[in-house]
């Protein structure tokens, strides 16, 4: 079985030298990779980028990363990616990785996602030329991350990214933020394509645990919902995921 360990919105500030660091200090114990669903940083500028990258360097496990909308505020994501990708992050963005871990090929394809809202409430191509972009938007970028999960040929595959798919982890937050927490067309994409576990942070006030409309299992881990440095979930190829009960990684967050 692999373990996955996932955290979301750790929103990493200029101060926060230290702090992700203790909460990983037994990540090679509790998984064999650390998946990081966007938001890593407050305001996505430069020196969040060092510090954040100084937290990710030489940890134990794979690390494969999404960003997220703080992560694009400033406009540096093009050198946040690449102080991650310095420090041996994989960082996703309509594309995919592989890994092989004891045996086994774990596939993760994955993006930021995109608001849009879900089925019965959702923005459409149409109009304005300022909705047009903001819906297709979400249509582009759905479209990149189906590719990225059709390259995969690999015993588990895995979609990462940071806005919801569903509606259901976002039990919790208001309804009239829905349409901007995520779009339905990510869950959609992942029914076609079957994925064992579909990860996503963004909606803090929401919940942790959802599935798709043909079951996928889906996981808010959004650092404010999980309320713990990271949650761990079991995948086994052929089989959907599910949490690892483990009490380090399960602890509260200092």
């Amino acid at each position: 079985m692999l373990r996955l360990a996932a955290v979301g919105d750790v929103h990493v500030g200029a101060d926060s030298v230290g702090h992700l660091r203790e909460g990983f200090a037994t990540l090679a114990e509790q998984a064999d990779v650390l998946l990081l669903a966007g938001d890593l940083t407050k305001r996505g500028e430069l020196g969040e980028a060092d510090v954040l990258a100084g937290e990710l360097r030489d940890l134990p496990v794979p690390i494969v990363a999404v960003l997220g909308n703080h992560d694009h505020e400033s406009d540096q994501q093009r050198v946040l990616t690449q102080r991650l990708l310095d420090v041996g992050v994989r960082v996703l963005e309509g594309s995919a990785t592989v890994l092989e871990i004891a045996g086994v090929r774990l596939g993760i394809a994955g993006g930021k996602g995109f608001a849009g809202g879900f089925v019965g409430a959702c923005a459409t191509a149409f109009g304005e030329r300022e909705m047009k972009v903001f819906a297709n938007a979400s249509m582009l970028t759905a479209a990149a991350m189906e590719s990225a999960l059709g390259s995969l040929d690999t015993d588990v595959r895995v979609l990462l990214m940071h806005y919801a798919p569903i509606r259901g982890t976002l039990h919790g937050e208001s309804p009239e933020l829905y349409p901007l927490l995520g779009s339905y067309l990510f869950a959609e994409l992942a029914d076609r394509c079957g994925v064992d576990l579909i990860v996503h942070g963004h909606a803090h006030g929401g919940t942790e645990k959802g599935a798709t409309p043909r079951g996928i299992p889906v996981r808010n881990v959004a650092q404010p919902v999980l309320r713990r440095p990271y949650a761990v979930y079991g995948v086994e190829p052929g089989r959907h995921a599910s949490q690892q009960a483990d009490r380090r990684a399960d602890a509260p967050v200092g």
